[in-house]
């Protein structure tokens, strides 16, 4: 991990890191000092301020809440934590290896501990209603501190979920049901000081994924290990960077050649402009005009279908002003039309 990071801080000069983020598989089973070597390394290579967001991701099935106060001695200070139900048949259903018991006691304990913590949810499970999801949302917003992340379940093709609704072992809800579900979820998050800032993410003012920010508005980051993705700008072309993806080729390729950077393959303007506004529309706030114009060299206007514009400007879909593209609430929740419309596959 040391040598990646060496490599990448070559790659990117002394820049400025506005976050860390540990996460993917379940960094929490690292142990804390490695945790602090790695962030005191950062700190050596690049600009970290000290109030960077640096975010651990656990699993309350994999990790003693004791531990936590160690991570957060070496440097963690937010906790984001795979709960993903607060029903028994719901952790069932979704195959997680904590009881509701253990992921109450990881959320107790992560608020103990961190003044910025987060945790996951998800919803529109099989026989799961309105009233049902209502009641469970009321529990996680009771539970919660500054930030929430509620995803609807979906089937992604190959998965055993995807099998499993072949076999006909349950069936999804439909789209009419999901977008009730969806709706009810803006409403009582927003009531209680959690609005959406982006699809699936709820937060206070100020208590934002920083990290996952950076994701949405096109920033720039690296990933550094087995399996992660890096964006980078460099002298106006956008770059997608890819490393091996098993531990093993990771590690003998790190050990080889001092990363193990399997793939880098520079945006198109048009694939810059795509996922601009794929990531971008997710949030409540949009794409700013300064962030468009970066990645298209031209106002929105220009580049845009001007009567697609209108179109979903008429319809409620979107919104354009003097501040950039926004998608409206009603407009979210039919990003993935929307999306296609705006490049004319639609």
């Amino acid at each position: 991990m040391l040598r990646e990071l060496d490599h990448f801080a070559d790659e990117t000069g002394t820049r400025r890191l506005a976050s860390v983020f540990f996460g993917g598989g379940t960094p929490s089973l690292m142990d804390p000092a490695t945790v602090a070597a790695l962030l005191d390394a950062a700190a050596d290579r690049w600009d970290l301020p000290a109030d960077a967001e640096i975010t651990l991701e656990a699993n309350p099935g994999t990790v003693d809440a004791g531990r936590f106060a160690d991570f957060r001695a070496a440097g963690v200070n937010r906790l984001s934590l795979g709960v993903q139900s607060l029903r028994e048949d719901g952790l069932r259903f979704l195959d997680r290896i904590h009881d509701l018991a253990a992921a109450r006691a990881a959320i107790e304990a992560a608020a103990r501990r961190f003044d910025r913590f987060s945790f996951d949810l998800i919803y529109a499970r099989p026989g799961q209603d309105a009233a049902a999801w209502r009641a469970e949302l009321a529990d996680g917003l009771a539970l919660a501190g500054d930030h929430l992340s509620l995803y609807q379940l979906t089937v992604e093709p190959g998965t055993p979920f995807a099998a499993a609704v072949a076999r006909g072992d349950w069936t999804p809800p439909g789209e009419e049901d999901a977008a009730a579900l969806y709706e009810l979820t803006q409403a009582a998050t927003a009531a209680a000081g959690l609005p959406a800032y982006e699809i699936s993410n709820h937060a206070a003012p100020g208590g934002e994924s920083r990290h996952n920010l950076i994701y949405w508005r096109g920033g720039d980051y690296i990933g550094v290990g087995p399996g992660a993705h890096g964006r980078l700008t460099r002298n106006g072309r956008r770059t997608t960077l890819r490393q091996a993806r098993t531990p093993e080729a990771w590690l003998a390729e790190v050990e080889a050649r001092g990363h193990a950077t399997r793939e880098v393959a520079p945006l198109s303007r048009d694939e810059w402009i795509d996922e601009l506004l794929m990531m971008g529309l997710r949030l409540a706030a949009g794409i700013g005009r300064d962030r468009f114009r970066a990645a298209a060299g031209a106002e929105i206007e220009a580049v845009l279908a001007a009567g697609r514009l209108a179109a979903l400007g008429d319809a409620g879909l979107i919104a354009l002003d003097a501040d950039g593209l926004r998608a409206t609430a009603a407009g979210r929740l039919r990003l993935d039309a929307v999306l296609a419309y705006l490049r004319g596959a639609g």
